[in-house]
């Protein structure tokens, strides 16, 4: 099981929830955690990734201490590391 954090903005999609846990096989990807979410809570993944699967830019995903674009972005194994979802700020 992986642990799945949740800023507020994104929580409204689940329920409220702050935190997830997600069943996924000990070889997991970052995509296989993504497919997961959006199977248990659709709106929720739909705001994360676009029509084709891709990780939508305003998002950010940490597993671990790593931005997962900085490692093998959706290819990532999440080897049951903690996983945290934030989206971009931006302002002006």
């Amino acid at each position: 099981m992986v642990d799945v954090k949740l800023p507020a903005a994104l929580a409204s999609e689940c329920g409220g929830a702050r935190h997830l846990g997600i069943d996924v096989p000990a070889e997991a990807t970052l995509a296989d955690v993504l497919d997961q979410i959006a199977a248990e809570h659709p709106r929720l993944g739909r705001r994360l990734r676009d029509e084709a699967g891709k990780l939508r830019r305003y998002v950010n995903i940490y597993i671990g201490d790593d931005e997962s674009r900085r490692l093998q972005g959706l290819d990532t194994a999440v080897d049951g590391r903690d996983i945290q979802i934030l989206p971009s700020i931006a302002g002006g």
